[in-house]
């Protein structure tokens, strides 16, 4: 028996999973003496998550292709589990690396468990304990955190997270969060490239910009009236204001947009888009004045580019750009919301404290971190 590289499986099915795992399958890749990359992707967004492979240049080895019109998070979670079964018995990873909080994530950590394979999680010990918020979410980290035998952490809090649950000291590393690596990425080598002036066309130097994201379930309903009439009102309160909302394909955030923005599109100053690919929203977040979302990678990529960002949810999962002052929870109150939003825009003072803090979740080094982790365990003995 000799030593041999490690057989790693990235399985992820989002795009948010994608653009946080893209660094790390790419610096594996790069290391072929010390990691076997192979790459399983569900498809639970089917179309959002292929434009993004396109565009990270990531062909799958495996497509499970589990999407189906009107899934159930029981249903999706279903077919994962069966159809990654075959494939782990296949391929034999030596480790199944899966990232944050998706239904993919979970139900590829519990059909590697059942075939007792060790679990990476990227981003690891995120908690909010309300099952209801972030909902599946909060459930999903904290199943994957049972399973998993290696927790890469983003932050210290995280890591304390997990110790307070009783995971070992010496199965957690503290890494940074990769998707600020993707970040870093994109502003050196993506963003240069795109002709902002050409695909925003309707972009004026003469008006702030707010980028506006919201797809939370548990919003669904009287939430998203209070954000859509909050986004009215900012429309009214300020001649200046350009609002670019990038609306989610679920019939639940597009019916309350489309019924209640709808209208205010006349006035020029409001533009309803459909879901844009990354390296759009990197233009629009580097163009953006403030942003108002309930995304949990855009609470961390905002401090990146020096953006206030103002979440629109009662509680989050990433504290430390709250407790930094780049983000500050305003929740779906619409009297709430519109104070926020008045308060950025006409006070320059408050505007700069959160736009110059600096940006808590990592330094653009974590797929590193997290290869020297993996590198460093035992090495795995050729099979027999």
């Amino acid at each position: 028996m000799t030593d041999r590289p490690k057989k790693l499986l990235f399985v992820f099915g989002t795009r948010p999973e994608t653009i946080k795992l893209f660094p790390l399958i790419a610096a594996a890749k790069a290391q072929p003496q010390r990691f076997e990359v192979q790459v399983c992707v569900s498809g639970q967004h089917r179309q959002m998550l292929d434009a993004f492979l396109q565009l990270f240049a990531i062909a799958p080895d495996v497509d499970l292709d589990v999407m189906q019109q009107g899934q159930t998070l029981s249903s999706l979670a279903a077919r994962v589990l069966e159809r990654l079964d075959p494939v782990l018995v296949h391929l034999a990873p030596d480790v199944v690396l899966v990232q944050g909080d998706t239904t993919t994530a979970m139900a590829a950590a519990l059909a590697a468990f059942h075939r007792q394979i060790a679990v990476g999680h990227v981003e690891a010990g995120l908690r909010t304990w309300d099952l209801a918020a972030p909902f599946p979410e909060e459930l999903n980290r904290q199943v994957v955190g049972r399973i998993a035998q290696y927790h890469f952490a983003p932050t210290a809090w995280a890591r304390d997270n997990l110790l307070r649950e009783g995971v070992a000291a010496q199965r957690i590393w503290v890494t940074g969060n990769t998707g600020i690596d993707a970040v870093a990425h994109v502003r050196q080598h993506l963003l240069p490239k795109l002709n902002v002036a050409e695909r925003f066309a309707f972009l004026r130097p003469d008006q702030r910009l707010m980028l506006v994201t919201g797809h939370r379930r548990e919003s669904f309903g009287a939430g998203f009236e209070s954000l859509c009439l909050a986004i009215g009102d900012a429309i009214d309160r300020h001649p200046d204001l350009c609002v670019v909302y990038p609306v989610h394909l679920n019939p639940n955030v597009q019916a309350p947009v489309q019924r209640i923005l709808g209208p205010a599109v006349a006035t020029g100053r409001l533009h309803l888009l459909p879901p844009v690919d990354y390296l759009e929203f990197a233009a629009l977040l580097n163009a953006a004045y403030l942003v108002l979302t309930d995304s949990g990678g855009v609470q961390e990529e905002a401090p990146s580019y020096g953006k206030p960002a103002l979440c629109m949810r009662s509680v989050t999962e990433r504290p430390e750009g709250v407790e930094a002052g780049a983000v500050r929870l305003v929740g779906t109150d619409r009297a709430a919301i519109t104070a926020a939003v008045d308060q950025l825009l006409t006070d320059e003072q408050a505007w700069r404290k959160m736009a110059e803090v600096r940006n808590p979740y990592g330094d653009g080094q974590a797929s590193g971190r997290i290869l020297d982790a993996l590198g460093a365990c035992r090495s795995i003995p050729t099979r027999s």
